[in-house]
């Protein structure tokens, strides 16, 4: 008879302590087991790499959303690919979770010298700087922009490379410089386009997003929030538009139909604006004239 995991019953938030997590450990290591599930036993590194990405931005979701209870779930949901992959290091003999738990805890410690050891900090700043010169010397044979993962969304990666080469002082002394960057790029944008070429269109369009995202960090802006925080308001104003498509003419035009008049849509568009500063979402009743 195979042996019931019994849910885990954690103790009071006080007492807690991270003692729990070796029954996450156990309860992988029933799965994986020769008895264990099909799938899970399937399952590689390279399987499980989209999975990884998708439970970070589902924390990342609940994290924006501010609810407490989906950020618990997501969190475990994450911890759970850690020890998952952890259990096929150990599978095939290269490391397990305690490794992972002890390589992280001495690299806190080592990199926390002002808490750990007599350094003396000033400030955040201060520590960023003991922490940076302290993983240059640990990793002394690495460039600047080694540690930065290629596989990060893209608004995300630009400005951490940003952040990574301005510590070593390649970077424009303040916004200033940063802002007439933009419009030199898009000046060059404008021509690539004026000469319908392709190939440096798109060159052009990503030095200019690069240039607006090296100008989100001068000013104190995370580009990736900015960019998901104005699509999620035009999804939201477009929505609008849609229902009151839907309300006032019965959807949208079939394939092949008219398309409704852009100026109905975009007033639509300008109630949904309307509805933002008055803090309503309301949709007012069909419209048999339009």
């Amino acid at each position: 008879m195979p042996r019931p995991f019994a849910p885990v019953a954690p103790p009071s938030l006080e007492a807690q302590d991270g003692r729990t997590f070796v029954r996450l450990v156990e309860l992988m290591q029933r799965l994986l087991a020769e008895d264990g599930c099909p799938w899970d036993r399937e399952q590689t590194f390279e399987s499980l790499r989209r999975y990884v990405l998708e439970e970070a931005c589902e924390v990342i979701d609940a994290i924006d959303r501010g609810s407490r209870e989906e950020l618990k779930e997501e969190l475990g949901d994450l911890a759970l690919q850690v020890v998952f992959q952890a259990e096929l290091a150990r599978r095939e003999g290269t490391f397990g979770p305690d490794d992972i738990v002890a390589a992280i805890c001495e690299k806190l410690v080592r990199r926390h010298p002002h808490v750990f050891g007599d350094v003396e900090v000033g400030g955040s700043a201060e520590v960023l700087q003991n922490w940076e010169r302290i993983k240059a010397a640990e990793k002394k044979d690495r460039g600047v922009l080694a540690g930065v993962p290629k596989s990060l969304p893209a608004l995300v990666r630009a400005q951490r490379v940003g952040e990574k080469v301005a510590r070593v002082g390649f970077d424009w002394p303040d916004a200033r410089g940063s802002r007439q960057k933009v419009d030199e790029e898009i000046g060059e944008l404008d021509a690539a386009i004026a000469r319908g070429d392709t190939a440096a269109i798109e060159a052009e369009l990503g030095d200019a997003i690069f240039a607006l995202v090296n100008l989100a960090r001068h000013v104190g802006v995370d580009a990736e929030s900015a960019l998901r925080a104005t699509t999620n308001k035009f999804v939201g104003r477009f929505e609008h538009v849609e229902a009151r498509v839907k309300s006032a003419h019965g959807g949208w035009p079939a394939p092949g139909e008219p398309s409704l008049a852009l100026e109905v849509l975009d007033r639509y568009w300008d109630e949904a604006k309307a509805n933002e500063r008055a803090g309503s979402s309301e949709v007012p009743a069909r419209e048999g004239s339009e």
